[in-house]
C-alpha cells in the first residue's frame, strides 16, 4: 500500500495469522461475495506461523484435524490433507504414522491456504497503529478507521481482530537492554543474530513448553554457552491433559461454557490451566531428562536447571546483565551474571493493546463479546449501529479456555461469518450503500 492512499472495503481482518485465515475460508465457501470485498492485513512479510519457534524438530500439540476447515467441512478443499495431496506428501504423511505435524509444515499449510484463496485479498508488511469508530450525526456507530504505520488509512464496515496477545515481560525484568532479553516470539530471528562460537551465559526463563523448547534448540545454536534454566516451581510438570480433560476443548463445549455463570468459569478455567499452560508435553520431557542425563554422566555442568526461585530484581553492571535470585525455600538471595536473557513467559493476559484503545475511544469501560464473538457496543453507539467489530482468540474468560488454540478455530470462523452475514441483512439498503465500493 502506498502511503497516505486511503483504502475502503466492507470487511477488514486484521492479523494473518489462523484465526483470520480461517475467516477468509469461511467466508469465501460460504459468503463469497462478502469475501470479494474483504481485506486481510498483517504486519509480517510472510505468513507464518508461531514464527519464532520454527525450530526444524518443533512439532503443533494439536491433531492436524484441527486445521482451517475441516471440524466444519471435512470435504473442503483448503484441508491439510488437501494440501499434503496437492503438493504431493500425502503417502509419506500417513505413513508416519502421526496426528502432528511439524510446525513448519503447518505453516507450509498456512501459506498455501492463502495463496489458495481466490475473493479475500491479503496484504502483507502492514503494521496496524490504530483503530477509531466511524460516527454518524446521531453517534451511531457506521464503521471502523484503520491507520497504518505507512500512513494508509483503511475504512470498513466490519472489523475482525484476529491478532495475538503482546508477550508477557516479567517487570523486573523492564529496565534492561531490550536487545539482550528475548522472548520466545522473536527466538528464531534473534538468536540468529547472536555468534554460534561465542561462549554466552545464558538465562532461560519460564516453565512453559516455549521455555523448554528454546532450552533444547540452544545446545545446537549456542553450543558451547553456559545455559541456566531459571523457573518459580519445584521442577518440570507434565501438561495435565487426559481424553476426559479434551472434551472441553470440543466446539461444542464453547455453548456450555459461555451460559456457565461467572464462577464456573473461573472453576473450570482454573482447573484447566494446567492443561495448556505452565507445562511441558511428556515427549518433551522425556527428551529433555535424557539431555540431562547424559550431561551429568559426562560431567558436563554447562546446562543446568534452577528451580524455586524468584527473579526479585536485575539490572546491567559492566555489560553484564545481572539476576538478583530468591530461594523460594530459604530465602536466601544470590546473583546471577549473564550475558542474554531468553523469555518462555507467556503472554500478558489483558486484551490486545489495539482492542484496549478501541474500547477507550468506544468510552467502553470493559470488553464484552455475544456468543458469536462480536463486541457489545451498546451504550457506545450500538442501538443504531451499521457497524459491528468482532475479536478472535482473546476470549477465554467467555467462551473457554480452547479460544486461544486451533480447537475451535473451524466453527468459530463459521459462526462469525454468519453473523456478518445476518448482521448485513438488517442493515438498511442506504447503509450498506454509503459505504462504498473497495477501493483497492
Amino acid at each position: 500500500m502506498s502511503e497516505h492512499n486511503s483504502v475502503e472495503v466492507e470487511l477488514l481482518a486484521i492479523g494473518a495469522g489462523p484465526s483470520n485465515l480461517g475467516l477468509a475460508v469461511a467466508l469465501e465457501e460460504l459468503a463469497p461475495d462478502l469475501a470479494a470485498d474483504t481485506l486481510l492485513i498483517d504486519r509480517n512479510p510472510a505468513i507464518e506461523w508461531q514464527s519464532g519457534m520454527l525450530m526444524p524438530w518443533a512439532t503443533s500439540q494439536v491433531s492436524f484435524l484441527k486445521d482451517l476447515v475441516t471440524q466444519r467441512d471435512p470435504s473442503s478443499r483448503f484441508s491439510f490433507l488437501n494440501h499434503l495431496f496437492e503438493t504431493g506428501r500425502l503417502d509419506e504423511f500417513v505413513n508416519m504414522s502421526t496426528f502432528t505435524p511439524y510446525r513448519v509444515e503447518f505453516t507450509e499449510y498456512l501459506r498455501w491456504v492463502a495463496e489458495s484463496l481466490t475473493g479475500v485479498q491479503i496484504r502483507l508488511g502492514c503494521e496496524c497503529r490504530g483503530v477509531r469508530a466511524r460516527r454518524d450525526d446521531t453517534g451511531a456507530v457506521t464503521g471502523w478507521v484503520t491507520s497504518l504505520a505507512d500512513g494508509t488509512t483503511i475504512t470498513s464496515r466490519y472489523l475482525v481482530y484476529g491478532g495475538s496477545r503482546e508477550p508477557n515481560i516479567p517487570p523486573e525484568l523492564a529496565g534492561l537492554p531490550p536487545e539482550r532479553v528475548i522472548h520466545s516470539t522473536q527466538y528464531r530471528h534473534r538468536v540468529a543474530e547472536l555468534s554460534g562460537d561465542l561462549p554466552y551465559r545464558v538465562a532461560v526463563l519460564g516453565s512453559s513448553q516455549s521455555a523448554a523448547e528454546m532450552f533444547r534448540a540452544l545446545r545446537d545454536d549456542l553450543p558451547d554457552s553456559d545455559i541456566a534454566w531459571l523457573m518459580r516451581s519445584i521442577g518440570l510438570s507434565s501438561d495435565q491433559s487426559s481424553k476426559f480433560t479434551n472434551e472441553m476443548y470440543y466446539p461444542s463445549f464453547v455453548d456450555e461454557f459461555f451460559d456457565a455463570p461467572p464462577h464456573a468459569r473461573e472453576q473450570i478455567l482454573r482447573e484447566l490451566y494446567r492443561t495448556n499452560y505452565s507445562v511441558v508435553t511428556p515427549p518433551m520431557l522425556e527428551h529433555l531428562y535424557a539431555d540431562l542425563y547424559l550431561d551429568h554422566f559426562q560431567q558436563r555442568t554447562d546446562r543446568r536447571l534452577i528451580t524455586m526461585v524468584d527473579i526479585t530484581a536485575a539490572h546491567e553492571a559492566e555489560d553484564e546483565l545481572v539476576l538478583e535470585l530468591t530461594d523460594r525455600r530459604t530465602g536466601a538471595v544470590t546473583e546471577l551474571r549473564r550475558d542474554v536473557i531468553f523469555l518462555g513467559t507467556g503472554f500478558d493476559t489483558r486484551m490486545p493493546r489495539l482492542v484496549r484503545d478501541l474500547a477507550d475511544d468506544l468510552g467502553l469501560d470493559r470488553v464484552d463479546v455475544t456468543r458469536q464473538y462480536r463486541l457489545d457496543l451498546n451504550g457506545a453507539g450500538g442501538e443504531g449501529s451499521s457497524a459491528a467489530c468482532y475479536l478472535q482468540g482473546v476470549n477465554e474468560e467467555t467462551h473457554g479456555i480452547s479460544d486461544s488454540l486451533l480447537s475451535v478455530l473451524a466453527q468459530r470462523s463459521e459462526e462469525i461469518c454468519r453473523d456478518i452475514v445476518a448482521h448485513r441483512e438488517r442493515i438498511p439498503a442506504a447503509a450498506v450503500s454509503a459505504n462504498g465500493p473497495a477501493g483497492l
